[in-house]
């Protein structure tokens, strides 16, 4: 399967999760050890939906980030850019209303959601500061985001550490699962080019976001930014 490249053309990195959507779950289940459903449940905390709330879950991949705002009593829309992924996830939870949805382009309109969450997914998209203008744009006054992305851990020597498991065992690791590897070369190398934590806050201040900060975990191996749209 072809892999996609650092360009991030759309079609391109559809396709690539369309092919791994399947275990897509158990692969970051799995390279993660099991770490990823800390990093969700912290970001559901940061989200803090009440009953009755829209949520817009973005990268929402098969639905796994989306599933503890309905449980919450939220009105949670996954949305996605793979197809592949929304057919796994609608298989698994026929009863949320999954949307096709490009981040740069959101099939939304303006002021629909009390919130807006990304995981995993806004480096991803092919223009950042675009799809955080967009996510403004769908979120009503005084609503909130919260990005859950992998970042720059903060002390050097593990930096250095985590930046080779990323680009030689995590894509071994995880192409054994898949049976392909590409596809986790460039997860790999997508993270390892990412904005920092400070850099991200500032994109987000600059599509119009306010009172942007985030907070480390794992060591910065994730971040947490939250924001505000202004009232």
């Amino acid at each position: 399967m072809s892999r996609a490249s650092l360009e991030k053309k759309p079609a391109e990195v559809a396709s690539m999760f369309d092919g791994i959507a399947a275990r897509y779950d158990l692969t970051n289940d799995l390279i993660s050890l099991g770490q990823d459903r800390r990093w969700r449940r912290l970001t559901v905390e940061a989200v803090a939906a009440m009953p009755g709330e829209r949520v817009l879950d973005l990268a929402a991949g098969t639905g796994t980030s989306s599933e503890p705002f309905a449980a919450d009593g939220a009105f949670v829309v996954p949305s996605d850019f793979s197809i592949g992924m929304l057919q796994v996830g609608k298989e698994r939870r026929p009863d949320l209303p999954f949307v096709a949805g490009d981040a740069t382009r959101l099939p939304f309109a303006d002021e629909s959601f009390d919130a807006v969450t990304i995981s995993f997914g806004l480096r991803n998209v092919v223009d950042t500061l675009t799809a955080l203008r967009e996510m403004r744009r769908v979120v009503r006054p005084g609503g909130r985001i919260v990005i859950c992305e992998f970042s720059t851990p903060t002390w050097g020597p593990f930096r250095t550490v985590y930046q080779e498991y990323l680009m030689r065992a995590l894509p071994v690791v995880a192409g054994a699962v898949t049976r392909d590897k590409g596809s986790y070369d460039y997860l790999a190398e997508s993270i390892r080019g990412w904005h920092t934590q400070v850099d991200l806050a500032k994109l987000m201040l600059e599509a119009g976001w306010e009172h942007a900060a985030y907070r480390n975990v794992t060591g910065g191996i994730v971040a947490l930014h939250r924001a505000v749209r202004p009232a």
